[in-house]
């Protein structure tokens, strides 16, 4: 018997890409312009391939199609959509148009190029945690994600009940490392220890909860809205890591004011698809050197008259900051080299 040829990577998104034309096609077929309503606003709660969550002015929560015109759609967009009926699938109408975005979380990826996470952001909140591991090169990702889009990071040490009187030390110690930098930090315990003082900083913003799989995204999130009751995961025995437990962006609103997006979570943000200098750029404390090597083409990794170096010698910039910039170069470049050598299994 002939052994069945695998589809490659790029081969199976075009046949995902064209059964989803084949659908939206079928979808829209069914709207007769006549009986749509009136233009309308609303909110995307969140987003299912060709279909999104809706909600309109009143609160209420409708299901609506994707027009062809739009190109894209995350959670926390603001758009023009028109009501229709619920005889179709329990679709009850047709987004037409989105409004411009405030800000835009977005994260490289190898298919789509740069992929927006979610929209009309005022807070992106960190999360990390002893367990699976205290990182800081995660936190320091998503602090360059954070500055390079213009967002206002918050970081939120997660499990700190975890911690005994050693440990807490040493990662206060380093946390006052971004303290000192103009950064703010919270506490939380899986008890709802520090809740009150992360509740003060969410309250009437839009949030977003960023961090690696098993942190304790969705428990944090449970506490905080205990009436939306999410599923949680536990840290994977074999590999330490976080099990995935959110499939897709969703927004949560608070009581007294504010929203919550609740994101997947994911154990690496990358950030190969920024250049160099804007890695840089991304470490706040390193802008008053920028400029200020040497030589113009100064990579900031041991040349000769380096300004960075020198502030680092001298204790103007941390050290575990330093060594943490040099990691993320070095995985840029590592993802680079491999996305050129295997463009196909991207």
């Amino acid at each position: 018997m002939a052994k069945k040829k695998r589809l490659s990577k790029n081969q199976v998104r075009r046949v995902q890409s064209n059964q989803n034309k084949r659908l939206k096609k079928i979808d829209e077929k069914h709207w007769d312009e006549s009986e749509l309503g009136p233009q309308l606003q609303g909110v995307v709660i969140s987003r299912f391939g060709q279909h999104a969550d809706i909600e309109d002015e009143n609160g209420k929560i409708e299901r609506c199609n994707l027009r062809r015109g739009v190109k894209s759609l995350v959670t926390g967009d603001r758009v023009v959509w028109r009501a229709g009926n619920e005889a179709f699938h329990g679709i009850s109408g047709v987004i037409e148009a989105v409004h411009p975005r405030k800000t835009v979380l977005t994260r490289p990826d190898y298919y789509d190029g740069i992929k927006p996470i979610a929209a009309n952001i005022d807070h992106i909140i960190i999360v990390s945690s002893i367990a699976p591991e205290f990182s800081r090169n995660i936190i320091d990702r998503y602090l360059v994600a954070c500055e390079d889009i213009g967002i206002t990071p918050i970081i939120v040490l997660n499990k700190s009940d975890l911690l005994d009187p050693e440990s807490a030390k040493i990662i206060e110690q380093e946390l006052q490392s971004y303290r000192d930098i103009g950064y703010q930090v919270l506490y939380s315990s899986m008890h709802g220890h520090g809740l009150d003082a992360l509740k003060s900083v969410m309250k009437d913003k839009t949030n977003i909860f960023v961090g690696q799989s098993g942190v304790g995204k969705t428990s944090l999130l449970n506490m905080l809205l205990p009436e939306v009751n999410a599923i949680t995961g536990e840290i994977s025995e074999n590999s330490g890591l976080g099990k995935h437990t959110t499939t897709t962006a969703r927004l949560y609103h608070f009581i007294d004011g504010g929203d919550l997006i609740d994101s997947p979570g994911i154990r690496e943000f990358s950030l190969w698809h920024l250049e160099a200098e804007r890695i840089a750029s991304g470490f706040i404390e390193f802008r008053p050197f920028l400029g200020g090597c040497r030589f113009r083409d100064c990579t900031h990794q041991g040349d000769p008259g380096c300004a960075l170096v020198a502030a680092v010698e001298q204790g103007k910039i941390d050290d575990a900051r330093y060594r943490s910039f040099l990691r993320i170069l070095d995985t840029m470049d590592d993802a680079k080299n491999a996305r050129n050598r295997n463009p196909n299994t991207y």
